[in-house]
C-alpha cells in the first residue's frame, strides 16, 4: 500500500537548512519516493499556522520504504545539519 510522508516546516536559518537539503538531495528517490508537493502555505483556512510554513508531501511505495528513507544514514546526517535551523513535524500516512 502506498505511504506518504507529510512534513510541515518552519525555517529559521535558511543557510543551515540549505545544507540539510543539499545533503538529502535525491535520497527520497533512492527509496522509491516521489515528490508530490512542496510549497508555502498560501492561506490558513482553520487553526494556527506559523507564517511562512512550508508543506512537503512525498509518496513511497510502502511504509517500510518511507521508514527506510527516514532511517538512512544520509538522512540522519542531513537532519543533524538541520538542527536549530527549522521546526519540522513529519507524519507517516498509509492509505488503504
Amino acid at each position: 500500500m502506498p505511504a506518504f510522508i507529510v512534513a510541515t516546516v518552519s525555517i529559521s536559518d535558511v543557510d543551515a537548512f540549505k545544507a540539510y537539503s543539499q545533503t538529502i538531495a535525491g535520497l527520497s528517490e533512492k527509496h522509491g519516493g516521489e515528490s508530490i508537493l512542496k510549497g508555502s502555505v498560501s492561506e490558513v483556512l482553520e487553526g494556527k499556522v506559523p507564517e511562512g510554513q512550508r508543506v512537503v508531501v512525498s509518496k513511497f511505495p510502502t511504509a517500510d520504504a518511507a521508514r527506510a528513507y527516514i532511517n538512512d544514514p544520509v538522512y540522519i546526517e542531513g537532519k543533524a545539519k538541520r538542527e536549530g535551523a527549522a521546526m519540522v513535524e513529519m507524519r507517516l500516512i498509509v492509505t488503504d
